[in-house]
């Protein structure tokens, strides 16, 4: 499938992570595109709950399934066209940390990092600079796609009921 704008890619990455909620998942979606074309690579919901893993987060998920796809750990490797990751709420710490490893190119978002903490998660410590050090790695950031949307679905995702499942909080000195 062809997901030709960022509003595209983003309610696709809205509409798995609805769908997750209603299958007992968690409240994050994600999708690896190539960047240019906007073919859809690989979808990625977050399974910590189905699967009692804490690390397979929608665009861990997502990475995964475009490696595999590709036939490369490296979605930057020579050959292979740009790769766009989608994901309905910016990447906490784990998958901040998993981005510029994957190779892709660009990075949209949709809820903020405090859309999440609103609701109880965990985010993890991140650099207040983030955006600007994954730019500094040639890696391009889009935020607030959709945010209200995205922040929808986290929002729903408390009304029914979801458990809040993260890192211990650590309390501030």
């Amino acid at each position: 499938m062809i997901y030709p704008s960022a509003e595209e890619r983003m309610e696709l990455a809205i509409t798995l992570a609805g769908n997750n909620i209603k299958n007992n998942g968690g409240p994050f979606g994600a999708a690896i595109f190539e960047q240019y074309s906007g073919r859809l690579v690989a979808p990625g919901i977050n399974l910590v709950l189905q699967s009692n893993c804490s690390v397979v987060h929608a665009e861990i998920v997502a990475i995964m399934l475009a490696q595999q796809r590709v036939a490369n750990f490296d979605l930057g490797a020579e050959g292979l066209p740009d790769y766009e990751l989608v994901s309905t709420t910016e990447p906490c710490a784990m998958c901040l940390g998993a981005i510029p490893w994957s190779g892709i190119k660009s990075l949209v978002c949709g809820a903020r990092d405090e859309d999440a903490r609103s609701i109880g998660f965990d985010e993890g410590d991140k650099p207040d600079d983030w955006p600007q050090k994954l730019q500094s790695r040639t890696i391009s950031v889009t935020r607030d796609i959709l945010r209200d949307k995205a922040k929808a679905v986290l929002q729903q995702y408390i009304d029914a009921g979801g458990i809040i499942y993260n890192g211990r909080l650590q309390p501030t000195p």
